[in-house]
């Protein structure tokens, strides 16, 4: 690790977190298998720290078949009673269960809008926006982007979908640069988004 570098002061200095906060966070994702993978582990992450989640994505990689939409959207009860018996996830029947409901809502999704990147990037008119946070406790939790694709996820049957997870999943995912302005990430993400 870099420790000349200014960074976010979230990503600490665990390698983990710190090697996420320099390669992928705020990136933009277009490719619909890694934006349904952020929206399930952002899930996964409600009332946990993501620290935790980063600790267990390729448990989750293997554990979901690498986030394939079309076959989660099967899964069975018996795949359900597997999955909560994995110590590799988080064990959570209600996080575990919405994996294949927002699977089948995903898939809704791409059949109407013909992906989940386009579905989801309206919602920024397919431009990342470009903040400038000076300190931590400026960046809001939610925004009144946030809400609407939160609202109509909910309306389209997906679960864990509420809107300060949808803004986590936004940053993560590029659709806002969050990395404060003093941070050395934030000027190349924002290059990315050009």
């Amino acid at each position: 690790m870099d420790r000349e570098k200014t960074r976010c002061g979230w990503c600490g200095a665990d390698p983990l977190y710190v090697a996420y906060h320099d390669t992928e966070w705020g990136v933009p994702v277009h490719d619909d298998r890694l934006l349904f993978e952020f929206l399930v582990l952002e899930g996964a992450q409600a009332g946990l720290s993501w620290l935790t989640i980063l600790r267990k994505r390729e448990n989750y990689r293997h554990a979901l078949e690498n986030f394939a939409c079309e076959r989660l959207a099967g899964y069975t009860e018996d795949d359900l009673a597997r999955l909560l018996a994995d110590p590799g996830i988080v064990r959570n029947r209600l996080k575990i269960a919405s994996v294949v409901k927002n699977a089948r809502g995903v898939l809704a999704i791409k059949e109407e809008f013909g992906s989940l990147d386009a579905f989801l990037w309206r919602y920024v008119d397919g431009m990342p926006v470009q903040n400038r946070w000076q300190r931590l406790e400026e960046v809001p939790a939610r925004t009144r982007a946030s809400d609407l694709m939160s609202k109509d996820l909910k309306k389209r049957g997906l679960n864990f979908v509420g809107s300060t997870i949808c803004y986590a999943f936004m940053q993560a995912v590029g659709m806002v640069n969050d990395h404060l302005a003093g941070c050395f990430r934030h000027r190349e993400v924002a290059r990315l988004g050009e």
